[in-house]
């Protein structure tokens, strides 16, 4: 009976596209061509047609990237997309699956499971789980290499709902995802006032006055220490594990017991927000840090107002220069020193969906599969070679067949990359570098500094893995979490501005369970367990 409403809905969906489009056919999915038994470069050129997002930086017709234009003479597949950016992307996506503008695939798809699941179960994502097998021997080689990813693919029924991104960049703790928020201290100023890389929380709040009071960046316009609150990378939660389990973005660690906690309901918590509140009534903290927003962020860090921020990488704010340097995680009060994993890999599964309305579909499985090819897949997530008309990424060596990073002459990472990548499904192993290309020289850096700075004091043996939950766990997963986070972020802001922590403390964790808390960890802690095993 499932399979007979399952395929009415498609019917339904594909009708409401069909109904949807007369009169105006530009944007809808690509006639049937009849191939079979396809081999690249086509004989005679074909359309696909695709949405995808892409980054305000880059050009407006994803056709006018070299790694496109490329793809399409090797091919002799053309590609007419519907690019948005911002926002405007996931309403137009979702405007299309239902309204009758359906394209043939999405790429840079940004799904959630739930979202994934739910398409999936009306037909309007179709299972490739088939596809792979008869049609894509690329993404097959890289799952033979590393076939914990195809687990990580799958969902609970077995199927697989969309091609993933991979990157790898090291394994395990030392991993370049271990860690979000590095936080970047300005040694010229320490050298200036002649102090030294601070060791401890109280250490590093007599740092910030000193930067405070002797004003260094001039004219009144020295910022001791800025963050954007609960933003990821930008976030200043490193600082709590000098005060027990620590914070990362999604508020979740895995004991080495194997158990689920959530770091907002630790004590070590609320501790670590007293301290961020005692630098706030000292007037050491940011204004802006609890409402501003990335370009903010990063003007006033180009100035060179701050004494201390929080961010991926120091160049995207302070630029190469040597001004600042990664901070070590520092001592607590009660001598704690901890630094929490971010449960971060580098993997999306979603990265392109293929819809139920699209009739070529070896033709779009094989195409699909050429970005899994190594090359290709170092091109798609960094960007390309031999660009006449503006800065390129890599140099290609002929004789040793390799990509090879050229310098970023001083250019933000991801200001180049966005500009010139195409993102989208794509696998980078570990095993290619050396071999198919170099490491970006901003992530050897990074890499190094993890293994020096962070990895000697993380606790955690595991971060929480990228569980694929059933439609129903993620059905309670986000009913709960539409209360439960937000709560938990605008608490977090709002304490360490008022330093109302304590005496709101039994009240906030009594409000944690009344929004489902207990249930949330149940059902993560269950995810957990079948995942690890």
């Amino acid at each position: 009976m499932k399979k007979v409403l399952k395929a009415a809905s498609l019917l339904l969906i594909i009708g409401t596209v069909i109904s949807g489009c007369s009169g105006n056919d530009k944007n809808t999915w690509s006639e049937d061509y009849g191939l079979s038994d396809i081999a690249f470069p086509l004989e005679e050129k074909v359309t696909l047609k695709v949405m995808t997002q892409s980054s305000p930086l880059a050009p407006e017709d994803p056709n006018e990237k070299l790694i496109n234009q490329r793809s399409e003479e090797n091919t002799n597949v053309q590609i007419e997309w519907r690019n948005f950016t911002g926002e405007t992307f996931a309403e137009k996506r979702n405007l299309a699956m239902t309204s009758g503008d359906m394209p043939d695939a999405i790429s840079n798809a940004g799904y959630s499971d739930y979202e994934l699941l739910n398409l999936a179960d009306d037909g309007a994502i179709i299972p490739l789980n088939e596809l792979i097998e008869n049609h894509m021997p690329n993404l097959q080689a890289v799952l033979e290499k590393a076939p914990e990813y195809k687990e990580m693919m799958t969902a609970p029924d077995g199927n697989i709902y969309a091609f993933p991104w991979i990157e790898e960049l090291g394994q395990g703790k030392e991993s370049i995802h271990s860690v979000d928020n590095f936080p970047w201290i300005n040694v010229t100023w320490l050298e200036e006032l002649g102090l030294e890389m601070p060791k401890t929380t109280q250490e590093l709040k007599e740092v910030l006055i000193a930067f405070k009071e002797n004003d260094l960046a001039g004219g009144g316009q020295t910022i001791p220490m800025s963050f954007i609150i609960n933003d990821g990378g930008q976030d200043p939660g490193f600082l709590f594990g000098s005060f027990g389990l620590g914070d990362n973005w999604d508020h979740t660690v895995v004991t080495n017991d194997g158990e689920v906690k959530l770091t907002s309901s630790d004590e070590g918590y609320k501790e670590a927000i007293n301290f961020m509140n005692e630098l706030h009534k000292e007037e050491l903290i940011d204004i802006e840090a609890f409402e501003q927003d990335w370009s903010t962020y990063v003007a006033k860090g180009q100035e060179g107002r701050y004494g201390m921020y929080f961010t991926w990488d120091k160049a995207n704010i302070s630029g190469s220069n040597d001004d600042y340097a990664l901070m070590p995680p520092l001592e607590g009060p009660d001598g704690q020193k901890n630094v929490a994993r971010t449960n971060g890999m580098g993997f999306d599964r979603s990265k392109m969906v293929v819809t139920g309305a699209n009739q070529n579909l070896e033709l779009t499985a094989k195409w699909v599969d050429e970005f899994y090819d190594p090359h290709q897949s170092v091109q798609n997530n960094w960007g390309t070679y031999g660009d006449e008309d503006m800065q390129n990424i890599f140099e290609f060596d002929e004789e040793q067949n390799m990509l090879k990073h050229l310098s970023l002459e001083g250019t933000a990472p991801v200001e180049l990359r966005e500009r010139t990548s195409v993102g989208g499904p794509l696998a980078i192993l570990d095993s290619y570098y050396g071999e198919i290309t170099t490491k970006p020289d901003d992530a050897a850096e990074r890499l190094d500094l993890m293994k020096e700075v962070m990895v000697p004091h993380m606790k955690a043996e595991n971060i929480y893995p990228k569980v694929f939950f059933s439609l129903e766990e993620l059905e309670r997963l986000s009913t709960i979490e539409a209360d439960l986070l937000p709560y938990i972020q605008r608490k977090k802001a709002e304490w360490i501005g008022k330093g109302t922590v304590e005496e709101e403390w039994d009240q906030y964790l009594e409000e944690l369970d009344r929004l489902g808390l207990q249930e949330w960890l149940e059902i993560k802690q269950k995810g957990y367990d079948r995942t690890a095993k």
